[in-house]
């Protein structure tokens, strides 16, 4: 016995570039199953499609025989011989595609089934290199993290930057050339004066609309002055309408005033969670719920779109650039929050964060 654990203890410790080259391997089988599941999520939108389109043409065939059998013996050979040739053709037609729905769910299932274990290999892996891990791996995951933050930082200056150019910048150098031709028809054609005079009061009142828009995404003042509430109904609002997507808030409770950045905190993660809604799973409708206890207050945020695979998506983020996830989770654990992001590809989406007060 005691020799057994003198060989244990000496063997040999995993080999963390071999770990890591199994992980990328796993990886991108990962990503391969969830192209080919994604092929067949069409495929298979496709089949019930033309499903119903054949159902339709069999009832539509079974009609048309049935009318020919009730004049019988009376009625057109040719006639009878086409409605029959029609019908069978079109059974055979349901029958195949019936039998090819059932093959690609087959397929999908047991695509599914493959990428729950490599997700669970994924997983252990990741335990084995952090087990394996030395001071220098803690550095290097240091440094990988610094780097998500400023990449986080760095692309949210260049939306500001790409909103201030699209919207503000571009209205206003419109209003220069607006005066310029105010100024010419002063002396030419006084009435039409009046005329440029309102659509140029209109673009003014559209630049101060969109600049602010822009200081409210930035840092809303209502948010201090008159609390979440207010700031994400009028925020949600806003958002629905630009967008063109129903968008609602409820509110379970009574408000409380929360100090320490929680109310920033959880106005970001609404942000975030409504801007995924709209960039990625192109919702038509999204519910953000507030709710505030005695000990707790939760912000949920729900919407119909195409939905996700949470953990694939989130283990692709450095290579994808899509940092509103990783950007949640930290908001959510710099206050000592619980965040949680529950999605299946086709159901929506339903991030949920939770802090104690």
């Amino acid at each position: 016995m005691m020799t057994a654990v003198s060989d244990v203890e000496a063997a040999p410790t995993m080999n963390p570039s071999a770990l890591s080259g199994v992980r990328f391997l796993v990886t991108k089988r990962i990503e391969e199953l969830d192209t080919s599941a994604t092929a067949l999520d069409e495929e298979l939108a496709a089949v019930a499609t033309r499903l119903l389109e054949l159902r339709g043409a069999q009832s539509a065939a079974e009609a048309s025989w049935g009318a020919l059998l009730s004049v019988l013996p009376a009625g057109d050979v040719d006639e009878i011989d086409t409605a029959f040739r029609t019908l069978a053709k079109v059974r055979a037609d349901l029958a195949a595609t019936e039998e090819r729905q059932v093959e690609l769910g087959t397929r999908l299932t047991s695509i599914r089934a493959e990428q729950e274990v490599l997700r669970a290999v994924y997983r252990s892996l990741d335990d084995l290199l952090a087990s394996s891990a030395g001071p220098a791996n803690g550095t290097a995951r240091l440094r990988d993290a610094s780097r998500q933050v400023f990449q986080i930082i760095e692309e949210e200056r260049m939306r500001i930057a790409r909103d201030m150019h699209d919207g503000p910048a571009q209205s206003m150098a419109n209003l220069v050339l607006q005066a310029e031709i105010i100024e010419r028809l002063i002396a030419r054609d006084p009435k039409m004066v009046v005329s440029e005079l309102a659509d140029f009061k209109s673009g003014v009142r559209s630049v101060l609309d969109d600049t602010r828009r822009l200081i409210f995404d930035l840092r809303p003042m209502t948010l201090d002055d008159l609390g979440l509430v207010p700031t994400l109904r009028k925020f949600v609002g806003e958002f629905g309408e630009r967008n063109s997507v129903n968008a609602h808030l409820r509110v379970v409770g009574e408000e409380i005033r929360m100090g320490g950045g929680l109310e920033q905190t959880l106005f970001r993660i609404v942000q975030e969670a409504l801007n995924n809604a709209r960039k990625h799973a192109k919702a038509t409708n999204v519910e953000v719920v507030i709710t505030f206890l005695p000990t707790q207050v939760s912000a949920v945020i729900r919407d119909d779109g195409v939905g996700m695979d949470v953990e694939a998506t989130e283990a692709r983020m450095d290579k994808t650039r899509h940092f509103g996830l990783l950007t949640m989770r930290e908001r959510a654990d710099g206050d000592k929050g619980k965040l949680e992001i529950r999605s299946q590809i086709g159901k929506g989406t339903e991030v949920r964060a939770t802090f104690d007060l």
